[in-house]
């Protein structure tokens, strides 16, 4: 893949990866898993949020060690884009649609599912280095030899059950999501990670 392709892949990706978590906070129907994990610790010792998502992403980082997973560009870039995206994101979909009702919750939520599978697919198949957690699926796919749809929903469904256990809440496109963003990631690579989603090269 061409240089300058890799990086327009990679910005577009985590740029559709900003959208498509606001999308899923807007639906109301549900948060996504990682969310629902960061909430039950919260509730387990009452840190504050934001520090929960950093030490989650610092914990998640050190699986990166014994994996063989390496930093990039990207994984900086993941922090950073998808951060500022989300805000903005938020501020419109509110303009657009202050209080969806059920029917709009629904549609937002399961855009917000294929988009973000989309999107995981097209920054971490640009191969510039994956965000922390998306590290710990190619990782997995790497040692293992699975698909990355086995290793995708095992994660995700591991972390929702993980987060209720400590006290986490969650809905149906939380569901939904856990065992439906593998394989719309699997299926996104065929066309946006030919080299596969190694991470990083």
């Amino acid at each position: 893949m061409h240089p300058a392709r890799r990086v327009v892949q990679l910005v577009l990706g985590l740029v559709g990866f900003g959208v498509a978590t606001a999308l899923m906070l807007h639906s109301g129907q549900g948060a996504m898993p990682w969310a629902v994990l960061d909430q039950g610790i919260v509730d387990r010792t009452g840190l504050a949020y934001g520090w929960v998502v950093l030490g989650v992403g610092l914990l998640v980082m050190l699986a990166w060690i014994p994996l063989r997973q390496r930093p990039g560009v990207g994984t900086v870039a993941n922090i950073i884009v998808i951060s500022m995206v989300i805000d903005p994101a938020l501020w419109l979909l509110e303009l657009v649609l202050p209080e969806p009702a059920l029917v709009a919750g629904v549609a937002l939520a399961l855009a917000g599912i294929v988009l973000l599978g989309v999107s995981t697919a097209a920054y971490v198949g640009a191969r510039l280095g994956p965000g922390p957690r998306d590290g710990l699926m190619t990782g997995l796919v790497q040692l293992t030899g699975r698909p990355v749809w086995a290793i995708k929903t095992a994660i995700e469904v591991s972390v929702v059950v993980l987060g209720v256990l400590l006290g986490g809440t969650f809905g149906w496109a939380t569901v939904v999501f856990a065992f439906g963003v593998g394989p719309v990631v699997q299926v996104s690579a065929r066309w946006l990670a030919p080299a596969g989603l190694t991470g990083h090269r």
